[in-house]
């Protein structure tokens, strides 16, 4: 292959789910940049229209679907609707997730159903449902956004963390199974975004998050969503060819 080649995406259908906002929306932009057919995914009807709009506006192709993750049988539905509406998928980002911080004995029933539902559960559906018709094509990448929590957990998202650490286990399963079927499945763990779900902590005082960001990694800083694209482009292309069942971590060393 051209080595100009190696991260275009022209002619491959990527379904990101949660890319409504965050790492989500980062990733679906970067892909549409990149040539894929992309399918958006919100919970919601109208989640992804901005998003939709931009993709186009800049000359992508972009459709939406919607539907929630935590019921039985919600990734097998959202593949189905990711093929009806774009045809068969040569990408899917495993992007939408739960996290609900608590302390470990404060974790309700209801807490925990969900982050394992929406996070483990939806995960191995969709895989379930999709791994199959990307083998019989000869041709497959699934990027798992995981977490840093998966390796380095806090008390804090003990539920996430172990669902987190679950997910990137599943896709090491199938790596073996998939691999010589060009099926390659790997996870992308990022450390400290600077996205919606951490507006709240970072608005309610931002001295204490700014000395708390300085003292996390390295850099001294939390990422950007569009930081995350990079590394999940990598995962999706033909440029990463030799690589299945693996980590790539983006903590701003840590």
């Amino acid at each position: 292959m051209n080595p100009k080649n190696l991260f275009s995406l022209v002619g491959r259908t990527a379904l990101v789910t949660g890319s409504s906002r965050g790492i989500g929306a980062a990733i679906a932009r970067g892909f549409a940049a990149h040539g894929a057919r992309v399918v958006l995914h919100g919970q919601l009807a109208g989640a992804t229209t901005t998003i939709e709009r931009e993709i186009a506006e800049a000359g992508g192709v972009a459709v939406s679907i919607h539907g929630e993750l935590s019921h039985l049988g919600a990734g097998r539905d959202l593949i189905a609707n990711a093929e009806a509406a774009a045809g068969p998928l040569d990408i899917v980002v495993v992007n939408a997730s739960a996290q609900i911080n608590s302390e470990f004995g404060g974790v309700s029933d209801a807490d925990f159903q969900l982050q394992v539902e929406v996070n483990l559960r939806s995960t191995f559906e969709m895989m379930q449902a999709v791994l199959p018709s990307m083998a019989a094509r000869g041709w497959g990448r699934v990027v798992n956004i995981g977490s840093i929590n998966q390796a380095r957990p806090k008390p804090i998202v003990a539920v996430y963390a172990a669902t987190k650490a679950a997910q990137h286990n599943l896709m090491q399963s199938l790596a073996r199974d998939y691999a010589k079927r060009g099926v390659l499945l790997n996870t992308l763990a990022p450390g400290l975004v600077d996205t919606d779900r951490n507006a709240g902590r970072r608005d309610a005082d931002p001295e204490a998050w700014t000395n708390y960001v300085r003292n996390l990694n390295w850099m001294g800083r939390a990422a950007d969503a569009e930081e995350m694209v990079g590394a999940a482009l990598f995962l999706a292309s033909d440029a990463c060819s030799f690589m299945t069942g693996e980590t790539i971590i983006l903590s701003g060393g840590y």
